[in-house]
């Protein structure tokens, strides 16, 4: 995983791998019985390392595109989450409407399902990739971007860390599965894991999960009446790039 998308993938002070991805990938140790490493990938490099072998899983906020199917297998998703905008507080507008003009500039992380729908979305606009949700996040403080488009609970968390700076328009532009990555060849390895989804989410495993991370968001979109949807059903399929 890439430690750098709180609250899902991140470091705490010390600098250990923090998080719903991490806690979840030890719980998946824990079920198969097996010792659990976790490393720290650049996005774009996380499906290579895969193939090349470095690594065995892939949990990264990752949805299952056609594109990324076509390379390496999925397990049954775990997570579904919208994408929304973190939006510069001077721009004019906030849907995606109003910012698609030619004089607006919408920022992406390279890799990202968000980078691939931008370019549906905002047609007229600009569109920058960058490697780092940071250096996204600072463009639009900066006012060198209009608007990043990504997750909502990441957008969510810097909208409330930077709120004379940025604001938010968080109903989904789009909803997106995610799901663990692994080798087409793994095939046992990814029964395994479907089985493990089934029997954590059933013992109430996301719900822990949804408490002890996202409780305060959690609250904050349902009083806003935004959904905050988490831990689907593996028979729900939700639209992809």
């Amino acid at each position: 995983m890439e430690l750098s998308n709180p609250p899902f993938e991140t470091v705490d002070t010390s600098g250990k791998p923090l998080g719903i991805s991490v806690d979840l990938a030890k719980e998946l140790g824990l079920w198969l019985g097996r010792d659990v490493t976790i490393k720290n990938i650049p996005f774009v490099g996380l499906i290579p390392s895969l193939k090349a072998k470095k690594i065995d899983i892939i949990i990264s906020s990752m949805t299952p595109t056609f594109q990324r199917k076509a390379s390496i297998a999925f397990s049954d998703p775990y997570l579904s989450i919208g994408l929304c905008l973190l939006i510069n507080k001077e721009v004019k507008g906030s849907d995606a409407k109003e910012l698609n003009q030619k004089t607006n500039k919408i920022i992406v992380k390279t890799g990202t399902t968000g980078q691939q729908y931008a370019r549906r979305i905002f047609s007229n606009a600009e569109i920058l990739a960058l490697e780092q949700a940071s250096s996204c996040i600072t463009e639009v403080l900066q006012g060198k971007s209009s608007a990043f488009l990504y997750d909502q609970l990441s957008v969510f968390a810097n909208w409330q860390k930077y709120p004379d700076k940025t604001k938010v328009n968080l109903t989904p532009l789009v909803i997106e599965n995610w799901a663990m990555g692994l080798r087409k060849e793994d095939v046992g390895l990814k029964d395994s894991i479907n089985v493990f989804l089934i029997e954590f989410r059933d013992r109430g495993g996301f719900n822990t999960l949804t408490k002890k991370y996202l409780e305060k968001p959690e609250e904050a979109f349902k009083e806003m009446g935004i959904p905050l949807i988490f831990s689907p059903r593996s028979s729900e399929v939700l639209s992809e790039p």
